[in-house]
């Protein structure tokens, strides 16, 4: 049985990881997917609101995002919402909902896409670390005996070598995806 310290730690260090893979999500290749605006903010009835939130987003081809908003109102809204944002994407008004063909990648467009993946990786690393650094202060003021600190300690090292090496091993599989043509 783990040592509640150990438990604590694990829950934190998977926020970090599931956070990673969350960033790493947001990168998009060639493939459409929802999640590429999802999280875009709306002006929308007098608030920010995300994309998500006021329209159905689907895919329905490999290289096309089709946004359909609830109230058509919307549409240059969400339309303004997407090309203020910067990411490379030029929507398209087609009556009552927006399409967003996706620009085919260049070869530097993929390598920087690889950095970014790697700069979130590290980011990645470094929340994991941080927790490391947190529990392991934590557990200097506990003041456990100095056994159960050490065999404590130890297991915290082997939870962190495992969501370090959880975000690499997404690292490499999001790098083979972005160098895929």
């Amino acid at each position: 049985m783990s040592h509640p310290i150990i438990v604590d730690a694990q829950a934190k260090m998977k926020k970090a990881v599931d956070h990673a893979l969350h960033e790493f999500s947001t990168i998009h290749t060639g493939k459409a997917t929802p999640s590429m605006v999802d999280s875009l903010m709306v002006e929308a009835y007098g608030s920010q609101m995300r994309v998500k939130e006021c329209a159905a987003v689907t895919t329905p081809e490999p290289r096309m995002i089709v946004i359909q908003p609830w109230d058509v109102s919307l549409l240059k809204a969400i339309e303004k919402a997407i090309q203020v944002a910067n990411i490379g994407f030029n929507p398209i008004v087609d009556g009552k909902i927006l399409r967003i063909p996706l620009p085919e990648m260049s070869r530097e467009r993929r390598q920087e896409f690889v950095k970014l993946a790697h700069k979130l990786a590290e980011e990645g690393r470094v929340s994991v670390r941080n927790v490391r650094r947190d529990i392991h202060d934590h557990m200097k003021k506990a003041k456990l005996p100095e056994d159960e600190f050490k065999r404590v300690e130890k297991e915290l090292q082997v939870v962190t070598d495992k969501a370090i090496k959880d975000i690499g091993d997404h690292l490499a599989a999001k790098e083979k995806e972005l160098l895929a043509v």
